[in-house]
């Protein structure tokens, strides 16, 4: 077998570990709900509250429920967090377009986050930077149930029906999002392969 895939599969039982406590599985989760919050999101603080705001609830009105069912659980809830944060700043885009003056929050330059640099070579720090940057940008860039597909099943591991069961949707439409996405992200990162 092959180091790489022996490695992924390791990480992917690892995240697919149940729990022994809410607090664990919150603390499980954190960094990775706070990724693709901002991924979808395009803002620090507006990912912070989202994922702060999904625990809460999740902690609040499921907390009873077996620890098995905490994943799709609260990556339903973070989905309808992130969707609502979406909504309310069109909404505000638009009431300010109205009274005129302003700019949109999409119009300013938003601070990104970079991925862990460990590595001693300058040229190779930069590439990662530009990949990662040209990443985030193309999943961005997908529309919103391809873009929550794709980083429920690949990136969280997910499988069908726990995506299907956090984005309120059916197998069949779990598996044509994610088909969809991983086309165009493949169309659009051409360069990088």
């Amino acid at each position: 077998m092959n180091a790489g895939v022996a490695l992924d599969s390791t990480l992917l039982e690892a995240v697919r570990e149940v729990p022994r406590s809410m607090d664990a599985f919150l603390a499980q989760v954190e960094r990775r709900a706070w990724r693709m919050a901002e991924l979808n999101l395009g803002n620090r603080e507006d990912a912070m509250d989202a994922v702060q705001d999904a625990m809460l609830r999740l902690v609040r009105h499921y907390g009873d429920k077996p620890a098995e069912e905490w994943t799709p659980l609260f990556w339903g809830i973070l989905r309808r967090r992130i969707v609502d944060l979406q909504r309310r700043r069109k909404v505000r885009s638009i009431v300010v377009g109205w009274l005129g003056g302003g700019k949109d929050d999409d119009g300013d330059e938003l601070p990104s986050w970079e991925p862990a640099d460990e590595g001693p070579d300058p040229s190779a720090r930069l590439q990662d930077a530009q990949a990662y940057q040209d990443i985030a940008q193309a999943v961005r860039r997908l529309p919103r149930r391809q873009r929550e597909a794709f980083m429920l099943r690949v990136m969280e591991g997910l499988d069908v029906a726990e995506t299907a069961a956090a984005m309120g949707c059916s197998d069949g439409s779990v598996k044509t999002h994610l088909s969809r996405a991983m086309h165009t992200l493949r169309d659009q990162l051409e360069a990088w392969r």
